[in-house]
């Protein structure tokens, strides 16, 4: 994979052009030998022709938007881009009013020249981390793909385009894990800011308490200045952190249950790395955990703040979604009024008791999923994909409930499986995460190859 710099060097020296990367995109998308017409619901070759014709002409004057500009990238399902139906993933928006405008996050984006090259497949309506879809095809996981394993979700197409160079990077959203959860399965980095910084105006939602905007992408790096452009702020590359001397609080319970050997092996490994590199390593438990499950146990926000956005959809072509989503957005009419305050103030609660429990470390420190990518065909069990379902939630979802900012990085070797290691940062801390994410980043490049 080329990263965000590698590729916008190469476009400044002449080395290539938009254009030609758009073509490299779209045929890799076409190849019928690759996962592209899973990992894509539509392309727009008209539009990223065009862009990157008119990002190359700026360029050769000068007056190119940013240094990131004829990039190529990939969309999610659910970002409205104007002239355009916003389907989620699903069968029963397939024919939905066109969009009037873009996205703000795809605006941004578009405005500094970043050239989409389509919609990326995903989850149903956002709800699920497996990245299955029955309406489009399921994309594979990069890794072991004669087994077909699945690549994560929701932001399942995301993932797999990033991977396989179908676009250099792109866009997700995350709920409960949707950006971390493919970059671990698919081996790429995946972002989830605090939820605040990034508007998410024209983005289909899951649950607007939750819902949060972010990047899958080969490196740290490329995920900081993307980051950057959707909060409209000045993108930059982060400094490395020195790790000596970083307290890295390492939770003992809940997050590491169930962990298979391969992640439990590779999360050792992991944190005997950053140990030799200075960083000291804090093992605790972490009470706010345990309780956060337990305040969500009716369906918290999610359910019931979908349940609200579908009800009505529901009843017109319930018929029409994947059951297995049907039953989850449910769950939502059967919760009160008194239920849904319930969770929003013992999340209010939460928040205020982890952040005083964390406040003496930098950052904390845990495997991204418990488990590595299980096989599509697996999940064809109900109770099965339920149970997977919620395990590869687990550690994630944790994030989004009390508002942090998180960062999956791949800490596997190479050939292995992937495995995500999940920095979490403090509220509003994203800057700082960016840069001790890079020096994990170097640590584990130096250590891993």
């Amino acid at each position: 994979m080329r990263t965000l710099e590698q590729t916008a060097n190469a476009l400044a020296a002449g080395q290539t052009s938009s254009r030609a990367l758009v073509e490299e995109c779209l045929a890799r998308i076409a190849d019928p030998s690759g996962e592209g017409a899973r990992a894509f619901i539509k392309t727009d070759p008209e539009w990223a022709h065009a862009m990157a014709e008119a990002m190359d002409a700026l360029r050769r004057v000068g007056r190119a938007p940013s240094r990131y500009a004829g990039i190529p990238i990939a969309l999610k399902d659910l970002f409205d881009i104007a002239g355009q139906p916003t389907p989620a993933g699903s069968a029963v928006l397939a024919d939905a009013p066109p969009a009037l405008a873009h996205a703000s996050v795809v605006q941004r984006m578009v405005a500094a020249g970043f050239v989409p090259v389509g919609r990326t497949n995903m989850t149903e309506f956002a709800f699920s981390g497996l990245g299955i879809n029955p309406h489009h095809g399921t994309p594979a996981s990069p890794w072991d793909r004669a087994s077909r394993r699945i690549p994560g979700g929701s932001s399942s197409g995301t993932g797999v385009a990033v991977a396989d160079r179908m676009a250099v990077a792109g866009l997700g959203t995350d709920t409960g894990g949707s950006c971390r959860i493919p970059a671990a399965f698919c081996g790429v980095v995946g972002y989830k800011p605090t939820a605040r910084r990034v508007p998410i105006a024209g983005v289909l939602p899951l649950a607007p308490s939750l819902d949060s905007v972010g990047p899958l992408a080969p490196s740290v790096g490329c995920c900081a200045v993307i980051d950057a452009v959707l909060a409209g702020e000045p993108p930059a590359l982060p400094e490395p952190a020195a790790l000596t001397g970083l307290r890295l609080a390492v939770p003992e319970n809940l997050v590491l249950d169930g962990l298979d050997a391969t992640v439990a092996t590779a999360f050792a490994h992991t944190l005997s790395v950053l140990e030799r590199a200075g960083a000291r390593l804090i093992r605790t438990r972490v009470a706010e955990f345990e309780a956060s499950v337990a305040a969500n146990a009716k369906g918290g926000f999610a359910a019931s703040e979908a349940y609200a956005w579908h009800r009505s959809l529901l009843a017109e072509k319930g018929d029409g979604y994947d059951p297995r989503i049907r039953i989850r957005i449910a769950r939502g009419e059967r919760m009160s009024a008194a239920d849904y305050l319930e969770v929003a103030a013992a999340r209010t609660r939460l928040i205020a008791s982890f952040d005083a429990r964390t406040a003496d470390y930098d950052c904390v420190v845990m495997p991204t999923v418990p488990i590595i990518a299980p096989r599509i065909a697996d999940l064809d069990d109900e109770r099965e994909y339920n149970r997977i379902n919620l395990l590869i939630l687990r550690n994630t979802a944790l994030g989004n409930f009390l508002d942090r900012c998180a960062i999956s990085l791949p800490c596997h070797r190479a050939g292995e499986a992937p495995v995500g290691l999940m920095l979490m940062g403090e509220t509003m801390g994203d800057g700082r995460l960016f840069c001790i994410a890079a020096g994990v980043e170097k640590a584990l490049r130096g250590a891993m190859g």
